[in-house]
């Protein structure tokens, strides 16, 4: 790759926000469902509340936050997750009852992945790790 120079002191991705319509629900399938870890819990503002979860170990987080005034859940989130292997999390998460289409296999450079929805529609994908 070509060295590029920045105009920012931006670093890294810090946060994904993705909007849900009941947190509590979301907490449930991203912890329970994904495997993921409870970041972040807390209060602020007129009874709102911020919420992180992420992967164990991962840098980046993913915000569950209600959705902003004339936004709406249940859309493409345009979010991937990195897998080590694509075909044994899908059959988890198949079997613990998440909504996973099948495993899409076009060839090399494309690496196998799938698409899944959470709680409220949000679409995700899972691909699996090159190399």
């Amino acid at each position: 790759m070509s060295e590029t120079k920045s105009s920012t002191r931006i670093t890294e991705v810090g946060t994904v926000i993705v909007p849900v319509s009941d947190q509590d629900r979301a907490i449930e399938f991203y912890t329970e469902t994904l495997g993921f870890e409870l970041r972040t819990d807390s209060p602020y503002g007129d009874g709102d509340r911020w919420v992180d979860v992420a992967p164990p170990g991962a840098v980046t987080t993913i915000a569950l936050v209600p959705p902003r005034e004339g936004q709406s859940v249940g859309v493409p989130t345009n979010m991937g997750l990195t897998t080590e292997d694509v075909d044994a999390d899908h059959a988890a998460l198949k079997e613990r009852g998440a909504d996973v289409d099948d495993v899409m296999r076009m060839g090399d450079p494309v690496p196998p992945m799938f698409f899944l929805r959470d709680q409220d529609g949000n679409q995700i994908f899972v691909v699996q790790r090159q190399g």
